[in-house]
């Protein structure tokens, strides 16, 4: 006499609530991406024909009323080494991206450039800063 079991467990799974699931979540990540603006303050770049890409690990903004932003987060001229150096902390090697509007003075540009060489001495590392620029229109 052998015993048998009234229930019989099912090895099936459905996947149909499965893909509903990944298409809303699809869906949900395409519309907010295109609500994601990569460049938020708006600049007139100065045009160049280099197209020189480099892997930047923080940007830099001085827009035309010679306001500094260091990632989108306003900051002083006299603030913006420490900023700087709190984005920069812990990595000895990166790139520094400075998007400058066109009409702002070149002495702007050489504070952020004096800022980076003073973090660099400080620390000793070698943090480099890349002017950006737009293509130039022919």
């Amino acid at each position: 006499m052998s015993i048998k079991t009234r229930n019989k467990r099912s090895a099936e799974f459905s996947m149909a609530s499965m893909s509903d699931l990944v298409f809303l979540l699809l869906i949900f990540f395409m519309i907010t991406s295109t609500l994601v603006s990569p460049n938020a303050v708006k600049l007139l770049l100065p045009n160049s024909t280099s197209k020189t890409m480099a892997k930047q690990s923080v940007t830099v903004y001085i827009n035309d009323q010679y306001q500094f932003f260091v990632e989108e987060i306003p900051s002083s001229q006299a603030m913006l080494e420490n900023a700087l150096e709190k984005r920069l902390a812990g990595q000895s090697e990166s790139s520094v991206v400075l998007r400058s509007d066109k009409t702002v003075p070149v002495q702007y540009i050489v504070n952020v450039i004096d800022a980076i060489n003073d973090i660099n001495n400080k620390y000793q590392t070698k943090h480099k800063v890349i002017l950006a620029t737009s293509p130039k229109e022919q």
